[in-house]
């Protein structure tokens, strides 16, 4: 199982385009319903910075095959103040949060 973590920063004025694309890959989760993958998206209290937490079972990953999450990360970094951060996670422990 791989766990990874996203952070980045939007310009003020690509937020709600953002927030767009980010509803529209849950829309399209929610209706492709693949098997192994357990993702959130979080908006942080500054209003512009994002979390996406991203557990994925077995070999590949099913959300980068979605249509709309290619069309979400297709120009991220122009509309980032920050750009993207990747880091994988290690599970110490948790409590309900991505199953498992």
């Amino acid at each position: 199982m791989k766990r990874v973590m996203v952070r980045y920063r939007i310009k003020q004025d690509r937020v709600e385009e953002n927030e767009a694309f980010i509803r529209a890959v849950f829309a399209e989760l929610q209706n492709q319903s693949p098997d192994g993958v357990r993702y959130a998206s979080f908006k942080q209290d500054d209003g512009a910075s994002f979390v996406h937490i991203a557990s994925i079972e077995g070999e590949g990953n099913p959300l980068t095959e979605l249509p709309a999450f290619k069309a979400f990360t297709a120009d991220i970094r122009e509309r980032c103040d920050e750009p993207p951060v990747a880091v994988e996670l290690s599970e110490v422990g948790s409590y309900r949060i991505l199953g498992g």
